[in-house]
C-alpha cells in the first residue's frame, strides 16, 4: 500500500504501483483539473507539485510517491484563489485553457523558489509547458504580476 497526501488529504493507493499519478488523480480521486496532454512528460499539461516541486504526473508512477505531499490545481489556492490564478485572470492569459492548470502549477513552483524571476528565469522554468494558443507573453506578464503581489 502506498500512502500519500493529495491536497492535504491522506490517501492510500492499493493498485498497480506503476500506475501514473495522473490516472490515480483523475480516475480514482476525481481530480480532473490535471490534464492529459502528451503522455510522455513533454507538454506540461499534467504538472502537479510533489513536496512543492513541479513534476509531470503522466510519467510519475504512484510507486515513487510513498509519503509524498501532492498538490494539484484544485488544491493550489488553499485559502481561495492562489495569487498566480488571480494574475492569470487579471491578464486574460487563457484562450482554450487546456494547458493552463499545468502552466499555473509550474508558475507557482517557480515563484515559491524565486520571488523575483527575470525573463530568462521565467522562460527557463516554463519552457516545458506548451501553450498551443501561444499566450506566452501574457503568461510572462502574469507571472511578473504575481511576483509583485507576493513581494
Amino acid at each position: 500500500m502506498i500512502k500519500l497526501r493529495v491536497n492535504g488529504v491522506a490517501q492510500r493507493f492499493n493498485g498497480d504501483p506503476q500506475t501514473p499519478l495522473l490516472w490515480y488523480l483523475r480516475d480514482a480521486l476525481g481530480l480532473t483539473g490535471t490534464k492529459y496532454g502528451c503522455g510522455v512528460g513533454l507538454c506540461g499539461a499534467c504538472t502537479v507539485h510533489q513536496n512543492g516541486n513541479a513534476i509531470r504526473a503522466c510519467i510519475t508512477p504512484v510507486a515513487n510517491l510513498d509519503g509524498a505531499d501532492i498538490t494539484t490545481i484544485e488544491g493550489l489556492g488553499k485559502d481561495g484563489i492562489h495569487v498566480v490564478q488571480k494574475a492569470w485572470m487579471e491578464h486574460d492569459v487563457p484562450q482554450c485553457g487546456y494547458c493552463q492548470p499545468g502552466q499555473i502549477m509550474s508558475a507557482a513552483a517557480l515563484l515559491a523558489s524565486n520571488s523575483k524571476p527575470s525573463d530568462d528565469d521565467i522562460d527557463r522554468s516554463m519552457s516545458g509547458n506548451i501553450c498551443r494558443c501561444g499566450t506566452y507573453q501574457r503568461i510572462r506578464t502574469a507571472i511578473k504580476a504575481a511576483a509583485e503581489e507576493l513581494a
